[in-house]
């Protein structure tokens, strides 16, 4: 069996830190879903280029959890090695010497960060050191790789608007290591970009620009609280669908409209605070969610016409959503 002997491989190559059946439900914002049948914490260039030589040998997919935003693991799990690279790139850079907490000048500033740093993470960094223009991404709960990916973005900005270069490991071509691709060379568009499935996110660097310490950190401030008023808490992946037509015809008015609100499938729900959210409970299935996803599609297609495109990755699932942004991808938010 492929996984067997994948398993096999990597515990040659890699030792006594590839773990099996390891629950993915905790690493996603869902909190639902199975276990990996392999899962590897990766540390070094070194262990990413053995996981891709016993992917290529084996055919066994590699799925790379960041931050487990807009994922939905299948109650039965993933049959193929999970990785997380949090602990192996979750650097952030800023300029040396910063004086910008009282330099309102505007003046541009690089800012480097590991692919799996957490958006809200570098947002309060970069606030609090007097850096302005990455604001916006406290309230995104993903990470700098599947930022740069999806083309995360949210109050007026996203990561096309900062994004210089990445760097980037080809699980396909594992022997070139590391290169970096120029912002203009990955495609970004809304919600998305030309990244190819296999390549994996190590680094990002972002132009931004000095400004008032107070004023970063009250922006901050302004959007946290107006998430915490106008989104739900709990267990949920943020908005489910892309807007079908963006700052025209929303998707969570869509469904609102089709009195969609609080709509319930087992263990799942529309959300009542905001109608873009699907929530599951404790204990809950991904079953549940999907299917709520899938009802809530259904509906709308059928009443207005629009057939919305999910930010959900399904992952494990027998079959996949030819209407999600980036189903093919080896790695997530």
């Amino acid at each position: 069996m492929a996984t067997e002997l994948a398993s096999r491989l990597l515990v040659e190559r890699i030792g006594h830190r590839v773990r099996h059946d390891v629950p993915l439900a905790a690493m996603t914002t869902y909190r639902v879903g199975g276990a990996a049948a392999m899962f590897v914490d990766v540390e070094s260039l070194d262990d990413l280029a053995a996981i891709a030589e016993v992917r290529s040998e084996t055919g066994v997919p590699v799925l790379v959890i960041g931050r487990g935003s807009n994922m939905l693991v299948a109650d039965e799990g993933f049959a193929g090695i999970a990785v997380s690279i949090a602990g192996f790139a979750d650097h952030i850079e800023l300029p040396d010497g910063m004086i910008a907490s009282h330099d309102e000048s505007g003046h541009p500033l690089v800012v480097c960060a590991g692919g799996g740093v957490a958006l809200p993470v570098l947002a309060r960094r970069t606030a609090g050191a007097g850096i302005r223009g990455f604001e916006w991404a406290v309230g995104v709960p993903g990470s700098i790789g599947g930022a740069v990916r999806m083309n995360a973005g949210g109050h007026g900005s996203d990561m096309a608007a900062s994004l210089i270069d990445v760097q980037v490991f080809d699980m396909n071509d594992p022997a070139a290591g590391l290169r970096t691709l120029a912002a203009a060379e990955i495609g970004l568009r809304f919600r998305a970009s030309d990244l190819a499935p296999s390549q994996i996110v190590h680094e990002a660097r972002l132009r931004l620009r000095t400004g008032d310490r107070a004023a970063a950190e009250d922006e901050i401030s302004e959007i946290v609280r107006w998430r915490r008023e106008n989104q739900p808490g709990g267990q949920n992946c943020g908005s489910v669908f892309v807007n079908p037509v963006p700052g025209e015809v929303t998707a969570g008015g869509l469904i609102d409209g089709l009195g969609l609100r609080g709509l319930t499938i087992g263990t799942a729900s529309v959300s009542d605070k905001h109608a873009n959210f699907v929530q599951a409970t404790d204990g809950g299935r991904a079953a549940d969610v999907r299917a709520v996803i899938e009802h809530v599609r259904g509906v709308v297609a059928r009443e207005t016409g629009y057939r919305l495109r999910s930010e959900v990755r399904l992952v494990g699932f027998d079959d996949t959503d030819p209407l999600s942004f980036d189903e093919t991808s080896v790695c997530d938010v």
